[in-house]
Formats: C-alpha cells, structure tokens, sequence
C-alpha cells in the first residue's frame, strides 16, 4: 500500500506565503517540498565562511560559472516543489530575467550545508536527494557539519541520485561532469563544530 501525503497548500498559496516571510525577515527561509511546507533557518557565520570558500573554489577553477546563493528552484515533478539551495552553481547570468521561483535547468550542481537545527536530517539528508533528482540536477553536494563528511550525489534518474559517495571532511572529492573538479575539503575542518 502506498502512502499519499495530501499537500498543506497549493504552490500558489505557498508562493505567497514565502513572500510574504522574506518581507517579514523573522530569520527562516520558507520551502514546499513534496507537497509540504518546511523552515529553513538562516546561516551562521561558520555556514557563511563555507559559501564564501565555495564561491572563491569555483571562481578559480570554474571561471564561468556562478554560485548563485539562496536562488529558488522549482524542483521535483512530484506537486510542484520550490526549494532554495544555499549554493546553485550555473553558468554566469543564468537566471537572468527568471521569476523568484526559476527553472532548474541551467543548473550544474546544487549545494547545501547543514544547519545546527532539527530538521537538517528530514530536509537536507532525507528530502532534497529525491527532489534535487527530480528536476535533474546532475549534481548534489551535502556539507554536513554534524557529522564533518561531504556526500556527492550524482546521476539522476529521475527519482532518485544513482551514485552517492561519502568522504570526512579532510579528503580531496571527485564533482562530477559537468561540474568536473577536484574539491579539496580540508578547509571545511575550520567550520565544522
């Protein structure tokens, strides 16, 4: 027997609601995954430093390329779900001219990192894999500061990421075409706590 969950709202009512959240600024970004309503809480300092890090990875390595910070998507087919990535990595000026809520197409490789609060395992361990493999993000790349290890997702299907690889914080890692980098991870020891 399968389980269906009934959404909290329609996509257009969530639209509304998140704007009307950013303009309050009461430190949660709101997201509509899977047909439910999730909170995401703003970034610390040490979160900060590790977009920061990111960004300047990328710039060298990458030149083209931009790491959109807190972008919404449109992600899985599955009741129209809209998250916001703490990094989405595209070519530089892809989402220009896109409403809030942007295609995912021209996105590469989608970052989150892990916030200090209780649901980073549901949201960024358990929810966004399927929904970031839904919108066919080749690419997923989870910094956990909890448990200090990076996991990189890759090659969806459609409902799933296929592979998925795990190494402790320290370890150089693989991102995968078409993202095509090596990332060192031992400056992530400096954050983690």
């Amino acid at each position: 027997m399968t389980v269906v969950h009934e959404p909290l709202m329609t996509t257009d009512e969530f639209e509304k609601l998140a704007e009307a959240a950013d303009r309050v600024g009461e430190g949660v970004r709101l997201e509509f995954i899977d047909g439910q309503l999730g909170a995401k809480a703003m970034p610390d300092g040490d979160h900060g430093c590790i977009i920061e890090w990111l960004i300047r990875t990328f710039l060298m390595l990458r030149p083209e390329l931009w790491l959109f910070q807190e972008q919404g998507l449109k992600v899985g087919n599955y009741r129209n779900g809209r998250a916001r990535p703490d990094g989405a990595l595209a070519r530089s000026g892809a989402f220009a001219g896109q409403p809030e809520w942007a295609n995912p197409d021209p996105v590469l490789l989608v970052i989150e990192v892990t916030s200090h609060d209780q649901d980073t395992d549901s949201r960024d361990r358990q929810e966004k894999p399927p929904a970031y493999a839904h919108a066919g993000i080749p690419v997923y790349l989870l910094i956990d500061r909890d448990s200090c290890d990076v996991t990189v997702y890759s090659e969806p299907n459609g409902s799933r990421y296929q592979q998925k690889l795990t190494v402790e914080f320290g370890v150089t890692v693989t991102l995968p075409e078409p993202v095509n980098i090596e990332l060192n991870t031992e400056p992530l020891k400096s954050w983690a706590k």
